[in-house]
């Protein structure tokens, strides 16, 4: 599998990272078979492998350290996330210096490692300064138990923010931002994920109806094609610049090799064209697929 480098670090990571959300509760509850498919991504060439803490709280964390004993670490670019609430207790969730400094010991210890190659902050924080997240996550780097640090779904100001408060106060840099079964014909589906988040998946609002009616023109320009949809969704993504590796999510053996497959392909400038008509670049079709919505340019934030 074609590998690239992750943004300036000079780490080559193969074009599509396993995502292990589904590997747990939340999608995939047999180990063993999540271990299976795990293996089979790394032996097709993927060397990259994303979860996070609060994936089933812990057991996908659990899943791909299980997966990666055996000698399998050394070659693996292992990703997770903090953020998220671990706990009733307000104080373990967040981005505070208190909350990095014991998290990051319980993500090595599910992850069954000595250190993370790439630790993000999965969604950003208001109420909390950037210097005091870089500050503790810094420590992290110089002691060894971190790489590299990495966002999650943050606004472009955010970002730049953060790059400037890392230049000025001398701290690590983040240095990567992480940022289809449902048809017209099988009407409203069950799934972990629209069990989780209904707003992103309700068909009957209308924001998501206009998603579904959008997938039924890229599914038709897929056929027309002569690939799948999910072969299409992933190559689209590969194809743009500033994207060094895209996520996939199987729940299972199946989905995996569908997406495997998706590597190979390669869209003309005709193709991409054709998809920009359908879905214009720069559209959100349904404003909660944002994940995160910037406080500051709410209505009330907007009033003298």
């Amino acid at each position: 599998m074609e590998h690239r480098i992750l943004g300036r670090t000079g780490v080559s990571v193969s074009k599509l990272c396993l995502g292990a959300m589904m590997f747990g509760a939340w999608g995939n509850p047999d180990h063993d078979e999540s271990i299976r498919i795990i293996h089979t991504a790394l032996d097709a060439g993927i060397n990259c492998v994303d979860t996070a803490d609060v994936y089933a709280q812990g057991e996908s964390e659990e899943i791909v350290g299980k997966a990666l004993a055996g000698g399998r670490r050394d070659d693996v670019i292992v990703a997770t996330k903090f953020h998220m609430p671990m706990g009733e207790d307000p104080n373990q969730q967040g981005s505070s210096r208190r909350w990095i400094i014991r998290e990051v010991e319980n993500s090595l210890r599910r992850l069954n490692t000595d250190w993370i190659d790439l630790y993000q902050v999965h969604r950003p924080r208001t109420d909390t300064d950037i210097e005091e997240t870089l500050g503790a996550l810094s420590d992290l780097v110089h002691q060894g138990k971190v790489r590299y640090i990495g966002s999650s779904t943050f606004p472009a100001s955010q970002i730049v923010e953060a790059q400037w408060v890392a230049r000025d106060r001398h701290l690590q840099r983040f240095v990567t931002e992480q940022s289809g079964r449902w048809r017209q014909d099988t009407g409203q589906q069950s799934s972990s994920r629209a069990n989780r988040l209904p707003e992103r998946f309700d068909l009957t609002q209308p924001g998501n109806q206009r998603k579904l009616d959008a997938v039924e023109q890229l599914a038709q320009l897929a056929e027309q094609t002569g690939v799948t949809l999910i072969e299409l969704a992933i190559a689209f993504v590969l194809r743009h610049p500033a994207i060094t590796s895209a996520i996939i999510g199987p729940r299972t053996m199946e989905q995996l090799e569908s997406q495997l497959a998706a590597a190979e392909i390669q869209l003309d400038e005709d193709l991409l064209g054709r998809i920009d008509e359908i879905v214009p670049p720069g559209i959100t079709i349904n404003p909660v697929d944002n994940s995160f919505q910037n406080p500051a340019l709410e209505p009330a934030a907007r009033r003298r």
